[in-house]
């Protein structure tokens, strides 16, 4: 015996929560009552594509130019690089499920149980490889504090060292994530309910209740309360140093703009990604001690899972800007291509490049600005 886990008692469908998509549960209560929720559906076939078709338009422009601009032009020079490119990747990668998401709220699954599995687990796995990316590009930042030195790698050794860590962190990050999706690539499946085909999870009858809850806490520990707490930790230690900076070099109000970056980049992340997580621990919680019992409770279950994961879908779109649209570096590249698209059959000349201005997270209170040299491996976080 299977139990099926869904918010339809009388037609199943998907919600598109595929990194929570499990919490779409339906546990075959002993009074076997029936739950219309056909409004809670029609409002997914409108809400949901509109949605997604919104970030698939500004998540692949944003993303693309960032993995255009580092692989044409910006070398990877930092840790921090290296994140921000695999950041953009997992982003597009989430970004391209969607269409199979938003066809799926109009017409129903039609694609096969194969395209089921590959697509929730891709979701899943790069919805939570894209946090973990986030609590590294925190980590990385506040090393370079630590380590208070902006200083160029000239042996060799160094520099191998330094290529096999990003490689090393990187393959784990991607491991973890991957371990995430597995659960869905193993019991997601293809099932039809009053006529209509659903994507969704199907646990065996003996561990349908533990592999449920324990799924869902552990997304939500690993792939937001975890990359939380290191946000916060990294930042708010960033965000001394540069409250306490010395106004040599650098004045008082490019000190302050680094820091209500930082303050941007935890603000956005709790926006977007809080209320997601609040509802799929409801739902945890839901399938451990059934906690919803009542029809029209669990309808708004079922919309504010919805809304709350297209929120959190929006950090695609907004990683862009608060990792690398704000930066001076970042900037100054997309110029010179624009000036190299403009400037066709003319020479290009690098003298006429104006130099950035970035904040170097040392150790002490004192900073420096300095012109960003092409070969310059720099642990610095770029305003």
């Amino acid at each position: 015996m299977e139990v099926l886990f869904d918010n339809d008692h009388d037609y199943h469908y998907h919600d598109h929560d595929n990194s929570s998509n499990h919490s779409d549960y339906d546990i075959e209560y002993e009074l076997h009552a029936i739950c219309d929720k056909q409004h809670v559906r029609s409002f997914a076939g409108v809400f949901l594509p509109v949605v997604y078709t919104l970030a698939l338009i500004l998540g692949l422009a944003g993303n693309s130019l960032v993995v255009f601009v580092y692989l044409s032009h910006k070398r990877l020079r930092t840790l921090t690089d290296v994140f921000i490119l695999n950041l953009a990747f997992a982003d597009l990668l989430l970004l391209l499920t969607l269409p199979f998401w938003a066809a799926d709220a109009v017409n129903g699954w039609e694609i096969g149980i194969a395209a089921c599995k590959i697509t929730s687990a891709l979701y899943t796995t790069n919805f939570s490889c894209s946090m973990l990316l986030l609590a590294c590009i925190s980590i990385d930042r506040y090393r370079a504090l630590a380590r208070g030195s902006t200083a160029t790698a000239t042996h060799s050794q160094a520099r191998n060292n330094a290529r096999r860590q990003r490689i090393i962190m990187c393959l784990v990050v991607w491991g973890l994530a991957i371990v995430l999706g597995l659960p869905d690539m193993v019991f997601y499946t293809v099932t039809n309910s009053s006529g209509r085909n659903a994507c969704r999870a199907v646990y065996p009858h003996s561990m349908a209740q533990a592999a449920k809850a324990t799924i869902e806490i552990l997304e939500v520990s690993l792939s937001f309360l975890l990359p939380f707490l290191v946000m916060m930790f990294c930042y708010c230690r960033v965000g001394v140093v540069l409250s306490q900076a010395a106004t040599a070099g650098v004045r008082s109000g490019r000190r302050w703009r680094a820091f209500w970056v930082l303050i941007a980049v935890v603000g956005v992340f709790l926006l977007t990604q809080l209320p997601y997580n609040l509802v799929k621990l409801v739902r945890a919680l839901d399938v451990i001690y059934i906690l919803v019992t009542e029809c029209e409770l669990s309808k708004n279950l079922d919309r504010a899972n919805q809304i709350t994961e297209s929120l959190a879908l929006t950090h695609c779109c907004l990683n862009p800007v608060l990792y690398v649209f704000i930066g001076s570096s970042f900037k100054m590249h997309v110029m010179k291509l624009v000036k190299r698209c403009g400037q066709t059959g003319r020479g290009y000349r690098h003298g006429n490049e104006q130099p950035t201005v970035e904040i170097s997270l040392k150790s002490g209170t004192q900073t420096h600005t300095h012109s960003l040299s092409e070969n310059e491996d720099t642990s610095t976080f770029t305003i």
